[in-house]
This record gives structure tokens, sequence and C-alpha cells, in this order.
């Protein structure tokens, strides 16, 4: 008989041991959902560190060359060097003003 209390007080003890590893903090399931966010915060590292590679490219290549700072200039600036002539393209589909009373459905005549 005592044998028995001894085999259930060690099946109760193994029960609450395996409960608490599946369930209890720190957990298996708790290390599951830790290691998935490892591994989403090393794909924004990743993403961050192309951008960082990037823009230390981009800054390198504006210190050591005029020619960078030119085109950015021209590019974002719209400057020109003396003597040249600017010339802008644009498209006439874009400068049209839209019909606002056609665009609201309500067919008003502006005449009226």
């Amino acid at each position: 008989m005592r044998r028995w209390w001894v085999l259930a007080l060690l099946l109760l003890a193994f029960a609450a041991l395996q409960a608490k590893l599946w369930w209890g903090e720190g957990g298996l399931g708790e290390a599951r959902e830790l290691q998935v966010r490892v591994g989403e915060q090393r794909s924004e590292n990743a993403r961050l560190q192309q951008r960082n590679d990037a823009l230390e490219a981009e800054v390198e290549d504006l210190k050591s060359g005029e020619a960078a700072v030119e085109d950015r200039a021209r590019s974002e600036l719209g400057m020109i060097k003396p003597g040249e002539t600017f010339y802008r393209v644009v498209d006439p589909d874009a400068t049209k003003q839209p019909d606002v009373d056609a665009e609201a459905g309500t067919g008003a005549d502006p005449a009226q």
C-alpha cells in the first residue's frame, strides 16, 4: 500500500513539473513565441542594415565627389550651371483641371 502512495506522489510531482514546463512562465509556449519575435527582429534588422548601407554609400559619394552634389542639386533643387538653359517638359494631360461639377455628379451647367 505504501508503494502506491509513493508512486502516486511521484506521478503527481511529475505532472506538476510537466504542467509548468508546457504552460508555465518561461515554458515551451513562451519560448516558441520568443523565437518568432527574434526572427521578426532579425528580418527588421537586416532591412535596416541595407538601408544604412545605402545611406552610408550615399554619404561617401557626396563627400568624395562634386558630381554627386551637382546631380542632387540638379534633380532635387532644379539648379542649373551658368550659361545652361533649363527646359521643363510638362504632360498636357496632367495640367488639365478636372470638371468639379462632373465629378460631383450634379450635372449643373455653369452657364445657368
